[in-house]
């Protein structure tokens, strides 16, 4: 069928990159990208493909129930696929409240939206929630998480994101909603708003600035590179079972510490600096508070229903993200201005 879409933080680091894998490839879809445009929402993301005919833009904050229902109303849409949300956990432990407003109460506006424009007759209708694995907590050396690992969140960030998560089920459990729902690894590549690991440190190795690790650098995370992240939700919006979530991972783990090394060593001979120049630049700080050890995600269910596996490996990815930011400084140096920049003295210079 011939699909509207709303997808929600389409002008976000992952959103953006949905957006466009969409776009692109259903042109007779409609897709609708709604976005608050806050800090991390850049329009500039999608420059390439903001001109095409199936392509729209609503400036919406979704904790403005109203704002999401005259939306809802204007598109009539068949899906929701819903990524605006605050990620970064720093932020959550300075303001929770943001994290509620935004992941809690936003995600209930749009299910209460959808619920109303549907109403019941829900054929050929989805509401894919994509949530993240830092609800399922943190894990020991051994061991993954699969879709039955119990809800667990440590931080304001992966709570708000848990209670979003049980909300969408419950629209699901008592109204019949058909949702869907992926919980994602930490993602990386193109477009990524300079506040996480990768593009920070990016961005402080072109400009001979320290790279702070927290602690002593051995927090473990599953990468996942976004564009492969965007596939696997059109995957699973079109071919998934209504009401079953996918964890979505890049099957591969590396320490903090391991990876700055790696990245370290590609943008040594990207620059053409000597190698190990830029390693000199790594400086440990302070540990955040309720800091999880390790997340790694079992994406075997993805793989074995859907055939959804990872196109790159981790060092393949990370070499295409060095190119993209290299060859796009103008739009790092944009981002990385103003009031980020306060906010990035704060959180890792004060």
């Amino acid at each position: 069928m011939k699909h509207t879409l709303i997808i929600t933080g389409g002008a976000g680091f992952i959103g953006s990159h949905v957006v466009r894998e969409l776009v692109t490839k259903y042109p007779d879809y409609t897709i609708v990208n709604v976005d608050a445009l806050t800090y991390a929402g850049n329009l500039e993301n999608l420059k390439d493909i903001d001109h095409l005919p199936n392509y729209h833009f609503e400036k919406v904050d979704i904790c403005d129930a109203q704002a999401v229902n005259r939306v809802f109303e204007k598109y009539q849409p068949t899906g929701v696929i819903h990524l605006a949300a605050e990620s970064h956990v720093d932020r959550s432990i300075a303001d929770p409240l943001a994290f509620v407003m935004t992941n809690v109460i936003g995600t209930v506006n749009l299910l209460n939206a959808a619920r109303e424009v549907w109403k019941g007759n829900y054929e050929g209708k989805r509401f894919h929630h994509v949530s993240t694995d830092e609800v399922f907590g943190a894990l020991g050396s051994e061991g993954f998480f699969t879709e039955d690992t119990k809800y667990d969140p440590h931080s304001p960030y992966s709570a708000s994101k848990a209670s979003s998560d049980h909300f969408v089920r419950a629209y699901h459990d008592t109204y019949g909603m058909p949702i869907i729902m992926t919980n994602c690894s930490n993602n990386y590549g193109p477009n990524h708003f300079p506040e996480k690991l990768i593009p920070l440190c990016i961005h402080n190795i072109i400009n001979n600035k320290p790279l702070p690790i927290y602690g002593d650098g051995k927090y473990t995370r599953d990468w996942l590179f976004v564009i492969d992240h965007a596939k696997a939700i059109d995957l699973v919006f079109h071919e998934g079972k209504n009401g079953a979530s996918y964890n979505v991972g890049g099957f591969n783990e590396w320490t903090n510490i391991d990876l700055v090394k790696e990245l370290c060593k590609q943008m040594d001979a990207k620059l053409g600096r000597e190698p190990g120049t830029s390693e000199q630049l790594i400086t440990f700080v302070k540990d955040r508070p309720g800091h999880d050890l390790r997340y790694a995600i079992d994406a075997n269910k993805i793989n074995k229903e859907l055939g959804w596996y990872p196109s790159v490996t981790f060092e393949q990815g990370l070499a295409k993200t060095i190119d993209w930011f290299m060859d796009n400084q103008d739009w790092l140096n944009n981002v990385t201005s103003g009031d980020y920049q306060k906010y990035y003295n704060k959180q890792y210079q004060g």
